[in-house]
């Protein structure tokens, strides 16, 4: 008799189809919980209405839940995959117990985040009419929406469908949560660090349009900072002694404290942010003019507040097709970097010796190689689509206005290809050889080297717009760099980090012109000797190339650090990094110690090479890295 046992393929078939709908989405109780948004509007409505200020305690629970352990937050199907993990995930909720401390009385929540009741209240109201269906890091989510909305903000759709976390933890709560005393930089770099832009920085602090804070939290900036407006400060000293009164509350917008709008903003422009890190966001920086936008256009600051609301709420989110994925066994879902060591075990050397042959016949070509994968990357994704030419379906990347007359090496690619396919037919992806190129092009001009993780596959389009929207454009300011930089999830280290390419290469006199001609943060001695090869009038001699390093072009060291200290960084982008910004210090590290850059360097290219790449049965292994097969 045959057996009706159903074979492991079967049932993790099954399973797959089962957990399709694990990504968070806005109907996910739609059926098992219909009245669930409802009932949480209506608990959070009579909360806001009996205290207004809970409005505000709600949104700041939300936020301390999804910033602590920003590692992939659960889905209602995946939480048994790995109880540890936190981000959106209930965790701050959580009392103390005999295994662990909860992050209740860490430093940035003792005395300060409550409405603990309120969420309980919630809690059991949802639950007389769906038990144990809707998790608390939903009602969290869903509450700080319906909070903002009742004070007069704007609303927006809340994707659901996370699941509550069994553990919880207080020093991540007191290392993740950034502090009232944060300096711009440290705020770019806590929001960067969990995948959110500046843009979403300065949006999600607009929040402090409601509340109230500790006399303990701005004492030292009504009376020792000079930022401040001389009136507001005396009188928020009125209720906040130099000494005493810790626990005594200020509104953080003293104008309309309980209506959400944008005269937090406003206050900002004149100086009467009540915290050191809120006046930060508007001191001469690079948020300034963000700032000065929303202050002006409410409309403005709540389209993108409800954004990046969103955003924070997805926080790492880990869809459950990779879970399933890794289930499978899959070889490829993940990269390795052992994925070629039995399909391909000479692929390394193979790809090294074509690229030393090319470097050691024309220097540049090291930087021209590095500069294709970063290319690649930027433009959804590692994934080799920067190789593929225009076919009648798609206009690929190549004539984007960052790469025409710039990117190059496509040729040394297809012979690396080349080579590749006759040691190891229609195994190895172009994308895993730009990734491996790259490394080897660095470590050849003197760089570091690094464990390139492979396993990526080819896509099979390319896509023009977005080759001329991600990429960063040599013009841009330190906050759109750091802001293009963090829409690819790469914090503001990265970006320092991965600017020192620019030890090696060229770049065209189009590129660099406006800086020698018309800034005036650079060094008159280089302007004069970059003019002398790049003529001011636009069209004469725009493809005339210059080194990004004078110094050592074809050597890959710290020079570009020095080189920008001193103020001969030959792009607008390239100085933008050392001009009295949040990224100065981290600028004059790199140029005291290479060690230090070299290491930073390596992580961040690992880092880029995981961005979104084509793995399992996505995409394709190209026979030819021009075409799709």
């Amino acid at each position: 008799m045959a057996s009706l046992r159903p074979s492991p393929c079967a049932l993790l078939f099954l399973f797959f189809v089962a957990m399709a709908s694990a990504q968070l989405s806005p109907t996910f109780y739609n059926t098992s919980c219909p009245d669930a948004l409802s009932t949480i509007q209506s608990v959070v409505a009579d909360a806001v209405a009996n205290e207004s200020r809970m409005g505000a305690s709600l949104l700041r629970l939300h936020f301390h839940d999804c910033f602590v352990n920003a590692s992939p937050a659960k889905t209602q199907e995946a939480n048994d995959l790995d109880d540890d993990t936190q981000g959106c995930d209930g965790s701050v909720l959580l009392d103390d117990t005999a295994n662990f401390t909860g992050e209740k009385n860490s430093f940035p929540n003792k005395n300060s985040i409550r409405g603990f009741d309120v969420v309980d209240s919630i809690k059991s109201q949802v639950e007389a009419i769906c038990e144990q269906v809707v998790s608390c890091a939903d009602i969290l989510a869903v509450a700080a929406r319906d909070s903002v909305v009742a004070l007069g903000g704007p609303s927006y759709t809340v994707q659901l469908g996370r699941r509550d976390a069994t553990t919880a933890s207080q020093s991540a709560a007191n290392s993740n949560l950034p502090p009232p005393t944060l300096s711009l930089s440290g705020l770019l770099s806590s929001f960067s660090n969990k995948g959110l832009s500046s843009t979403d920085m300065v949006a999600l602090s607009g929040a402090h349009t409601i509340g109230s804070a500790k006399c303990s939290s701005f004492r030292n900036r009504i009376y020792n900072e000079t930022n401040i407006d001389a009136s507001f400060a005396n009188s928020t000293k009125a209720n906040c002694p130099s000494s005493g009164g810790d626990d005594n509350l200020s509104p953080l917008d003293v104008v309309t404290p309980a209506v959400f709008d944008n005269s937090y903003f406003q206050n900002l422009v004149s100086n009467k942010g009540l915290l050191h890190s809120d006046q930060r966001l508007y001191s001469g920086g690079s948020t300034d003019s963000l700032v000065t936008t929303y202050s002006e256009d409410m409309d403005a600051f709540f389209s993108d507040f409800a954004t990046a609301m969103v955003n924070m709420g997805n926080i790492t989110m880990a869809t459950l097709a990779l879970v399933v994925l890794l289930l499978l066994g899959s070889s490829s879902a993940q990269l390795s970097t052992s994925y070629y060591s039995s399909s391909c075990p000479d692929l390394f050397s193979t790809v090294s010796s074509v690229v030393q042959s090319a470097i050691s016949k024309e220097r540049r070509m090291g930087a021209s190689l590095l500069r294709l994968f970063f290319h690649d990357c930027f433009v959804n994704g590692c994934d080799g689509s920067i190789l593929l030419d225009d076919t009648s379906s798609f206009t690929g990347e190549k004539t984007a206005n960052p790469n025409q007359n710039s990117v190059r090496g496509f040729d040394v690619v297809d012979d690396i290809k080349t080579a590749v396919e006759k040691v190891c037919p229609g195994v190895v992806s172009c994308a895993d050889i730009l990734a491996i190129a790259a490394r080897d092009s660095v470590v050849t001009l003197g760089g570091q080297s690094w464990n390139v993780k492979l396993g990526r596959r080819d896509s099979t389009t390319a896509s023009l717009s977005a080759a001329n929207n991600n990429i960063p454009p040599p013009s841009s300011s330190l906050r759109n760099l750091i802001s293009k930089f963090s829409d690819q999830g790469l914090s503001t280290k990265d970006l320092v980090a991965l600017s020192g390419a620019h030890t090696i290469g060229q770049a065209r006199c189009i590129t660099f012109r406006a800086h020698i001609y018309n800034d005036a943060n650079i060094d008159s001695g280089f302007a004069k000797t970059r003019q002398s090869n790049c003529p001011s009038t636009a069209g004469s001699g725009d493809n005339n190339l210059a080194p990004l390093d004078l110094q050592t072009p074809t050597t890959f060291d710290n020079n570009y650090y020095k080189n920008l200290i001193s103020t001969k960084g030959l792009l607008h982008s390239d100085q933008e990094l050392y001009n009295g910004g949040s990224t100065d210090s981290q600028v004059t590290a790199y140029s005291n110690s290479p060690s230090s850059f070299y290491s930073d360097f390596a992580a961040a290219m690992i880092k880029m090479g995981d961005i979104s790449p084509l793995t399992g049965s996505s995409g394709e292994i190209r026979k030819n890295c021009r075409k799709i097969n």
